[in-house]
């Protein structure tokens, strides 16, 4: 019970940090690889991608932008060539760079080193 509770106080920190220091493109990385890196948690995703069921629409409520920036920034990935989001999948072009570019460390998620490896 402690770990469960410990690992979703990382979760909710990680979430405010999210919000009140990333900018739109990183907040938006960072919050597709989490969604990722979950999804592959169920076996559903691998380090090329997974698939999405959110909208543009339901991304912008999550991370609390416009529909327009969501739109803006998944073109700026695209037009970098780290990730594509077409037809509800989600596609990362360069996983690496899209590491770097989130800072995201999947530690505060990881149970036992299975994730996105």
């Amino acid at each position: 019970m402690l770990w469960a509770a410990s690992r979703d106080e990382a979760m909710a920190v990680e979430h405010l940090v999210g919000i009140g220091r990333r900018a739109a493109l990183e907040r938006t990385a960072h919050y597709l690889l989490e969604f990722g890196a979950r999804m592959k948690r169920m076996g559903l995703a691998t380090k090329n991608g997974y698939d999405c069921p959110l909208s543009q629409y339901m991304l912008a409520d999550a991370l609390g932008l416009s529909a327009v920036q969501v739109n803006r920034v998944l073109r700026q990935l695209r037009e970098k060539g780290l990730l594509t989001l077409q037809k509800g999948r989600v596609t990362f072009d360069d996983f690496d760079g899209l590491v770097a570019l989130a800072d995201f460390d999947k530690t505060y998620l990881d149970q036992d080193g299975l994730l996105l490896r």
